[in-house]
């Protein structure tokens, strides 16, 4: 699937082709230092796929389709990752992490249904990150605690990468708004919840759309998410403004993850209860596992976001139709 370009009027790159690969890179590690620091994560190595029996791979929305392949070594059939919550929890209790440590590791996934746009591909590269917290920790202003910290780890890295890049004129705003799901609802019945997005932030800048995954009083959820690792009370994404795109831009999706009776709710709510069985689900419904809060952070819509970019492709090498290429051709948008 793909939607259509949006071509900001008289775009023009602020950095050159070689810059570019620069910016990427000092973004990158940047980031990965303050956001390490502030959270005090360690890095770990993380896998491309995983078995389909394990039950490790997360479903999302609930409908992409994942990457298949058999391996015929071992008699089974594997699945590349489509994001890793689930098993940054387990390699938590694996590597003995304690409360107030975590982990983070670079994670590639491929969407193969994800639409195609200025900010969607079918690669997908972000920071996946996991922290053991206590269950005291399992509310509303812990969430916010940390949504501030990452928040302010990407204002660092921005300001830090403009006084390498002086020519670069992305500005963020370091304070978080604050919103539940149902809150924008009512403030803007009659829109879709990209529009209710898109006109919170417009005015806001900097925001965290709280509680996506349960259904509305209209009847209908905010945004799918799987039942099986955030707390849908517990989760939200963080947003900002996109100048140059002139919409609301998705950074992270992140939250606190479900605890056994927040999982049991869920599935039930989900109709998803063939998943109790699987191996992660066994453990985390007997309390095996490690409380966590955590997440994803894209890398490409930072680098974006940061450069001041039209286009996805502008920070990633990727695939697209034959359109896309041509206009972005026509309008100075350099496709890697």
């Amino acid at each position: 699937m793909k939607k259509q370009s949006y071509i900001p009027e008289g775009y023009k790159p602020s950095l050159d082709a070689y810059d570019t690969q620069r910016a990427i890179a000092f973004i990158k590690n940047t980031f990965q230092e303050e956001f390490s620091s502030v959270l005090n994560l360690k890095r770990v190595s993380a896998p491309l796929f995983v078995t389909e029996e394990s039950g490790l791979n997360d479903n999302l929305s609930g409908v992409e389709r994942p990457v298949s392949f058999d391996v015929p070594a071992i008699g089974l059939d594997a699945q590349v990752v489509h994001s890793l919550a689930k098993w940054k929890r387990l390699a938590l209790k694996k590597y003995g992490f304690s409360v107030g440590n975590g982990l983070y590791t670079d994670m590639n996934a491929i969407r193969r249904d994800e639409e195609l746009d200025n900010v969607h591909s079918i690669y997908v590269d972000q920071w996946d990150w996991e922290k053991v917290i206590t269950k005291d920790n399992r509310n509303i202003e812990y969430l916010k605690l940390i949504v501030r910290a990452i928040v302010r780890a990407i204002c660092n890295t921005c300001d830090r990468l403009h006084v390498r890049y002086p020519q670069l004129r992305t500005s963020l705003c370091p304070e978080v708004s604050f919103v539940t799901t149902q809150e924008l609802e009512d403030m803007y019945p009659d829109m879709s919840a990209s529009e209710r997005e898109n006109a919170y932030l417009r005015e806001h800048k900097t925001a965290f759309i709280m509680q996506i995954g349960g259904k509305l009083r209209s009847g209908k959820p905010h945004d799918n998410r799987a039942p099986d690792y955030d707390d849908w009370q517990l989760n939200g994404d963080i947003f900002f403004w996109d100048d140059v795109l002139d919409r609301a831009l998705e950074i992270s999706s992140m939250g606190i993850r479900v605890d056994s009776e927040a999982l049991d709710r869920q599935l039930a709510l989900a109709d998803c209860d063939d998943r109790r069985n699987l191996p992660f689900h066994r453990m985390l419904l007997s309390d095996e596992l490690p409380l966590t809060i955590g997440g994803g952070i894209g890398q490409s819509r930072l680098c974006m976001l940061m450069m001041g970019c039209a286009h996805i492709g502008e920070v990633q090498s990727s695939i697209w139709d034959e359109h896309t290429v041509k206009v972005c051709e026509e309008h100075n948008i350099r496709l890697l």
